[in-house]
């Protein structure tokens, strides 16, 4: 029999649940304000056929979402195919003690909240949904193809244009989750840095990219990148090389929104912001750099015409590895438009849910107002 000293030690198990489809810095702050509010963090991923049936089709596979889920820094435990509504009989199973989730609805194919249940029973805690982004959001980006964040200023009337045609169009607007501005901040990705310095005699390891929608492959190639050394370093581009080198609206994702997704990622300890494209000496002796590792993909020479490689290749410290994904950032977008109607159909879906759900409760408080003002004034008649 446990005794009370006994059960002061037991640790706080906070419970966590979601599809965590085209998983992003926003599902990472969640993780990541829930496991601060305990001490081991499980996390539920719904299957495919459970989050198609209440919502709609995910982009991602189960399969690649429960990698991307394992991969995010402050995950303890991972649970695959869970019930899309929270139960208590669910949070009984894992041992957790109460479930987080941010201050935004989820709802079931009913329209109904799915965390009703945990909430009626006290077992509910909310934290703060990161604003500017979501898989909705995310996914209108690609389906209009018009973010024009990386353009030039000359261009701004161009953008504002842009921009406000994303803010109308129905398949990305929600109460919730609808486009707004992400506006990055230093605390912010304090609170995402490891904030850790190599330790004399570490292994140091240097990859670059730009980790656009970090996915399922960009995680593979970080791990075996990691297993070559002890501390990695990971170099992000601007938003204007990226432009330069892939054309079209590349990068979906602006480079503060890529600095958090690969902070997020348990395999890597440091990011360089806007990191130059060819690796120079400069950079090798500032970060004592002891490996440099490109995947299998061709990399573009520099505007000179140059290997951006040729440095750490001279110095023999220089490596391919072959992550064995063949997932790349045009995969995503080509599954997206592939199937545009059916996700656009999605997004309008699930701003109709909402909808009805915010007036559900709005006529749920008129009728509490009018019985209580139908109450006051039997009072005072009374009187």
């Amino acid at each position: 029999m446990a005794t009370n000293g006994d059960q002061a030690k037991r640790p706080i198990r906070v419970w966590c649940d979601g599809c965590y489809d085209m998983v992003h810095f926003g599902h990472a702050n969640q993780l990541r304000q829930a496991k601060a509010m305990g001490d081991c963090l499980v996390v539920g991923v719904h299957s495919d056929d459970e989050i198609t049936r209440h919502k709609g089709p995910p982009v991602f596979t189960e399969q690649e979402r429960y990698k991307m889920v394992r991969a995010i820094k402050w995950v303890d435990e991972v649970v695959e195919d869970v019930p899309y509504i929270t139960t208590l009989d669910t949070l009984d199973k894992y041992e957790c003690d109460f479930c987080v989730h941010g201050n935004d609805i989820t709802l079931d194919e009913n329209g109904l909240d799915t965390y009703r249940y945990v909430k009626s029973e006290g077992r509910y805690r909310e934290c703060q949904r990161t604003e500017g982004v979501s898989t909705t959001d995310i996914v209108g980006r690609m389906l209009l193809m018009t973010k024009t964040h990386h353009k030039s200023n000359e261009n701004d009337a161009v953008n504002a244009e842009h921009s406000d045609k994303i803010r109308r169009d129905p398949s990305t607007h929600s109460p919730w989750t609808g486009i707004s501005q992400f506006l990055p901040t230093t605390q912010k990705i304090i609170q995402f840095a490891e904030g850790k310095d190599p330790n004399p005699g570490d292994r140091i390891i240097y990859v670059d990219g730009g980790f656009d929608l970090f996915h399922v492959g960009h995680v593979d190639f970080l791990e075996k990148a990691k297993a070559e050394g002890d501390y990695l370093i990971v170099g992000l581009h601007a938003d204007q090389v990226l432009n330069n080198r892939l054309g079209s609206n590349y990068p979906i994702m602006n480079l503060h929104e890529r600095v958090l997704s690969v902070l997020a990622c348990k395999y890597v300890n440091e990011v360089v912001i806007g990191a130059p494209y060819t690796i120079t000496q400069e950079l090798l002796n500032h970060f004592k750099v002891d490996l440099v590792i490109h995947g299998v993909t061709q990399k573009v020479n520099d505007e000179h015409g140059l290997d951006p490689y040729r440095i750490p290749k001279q110095l023999d410290k220089f490596k391919n590895i072959d992550s064995g994904s063949t997932m790349s950032t045009k995969m995503i977008v080509e599954r997206i438009m592939t199937n545009a109607k059916e996700f656009t159909q999605r997004n309008i879906n699930k701003e109709k849910k909402e909808v009805a759900f915010i007036k559900m409760l709005d006529d749920g408080k008129d009728n509490e107002n009018k019985q209580v003002s139908c109450s006051d004034n039997n009072n005072n008649s009374s009187a």
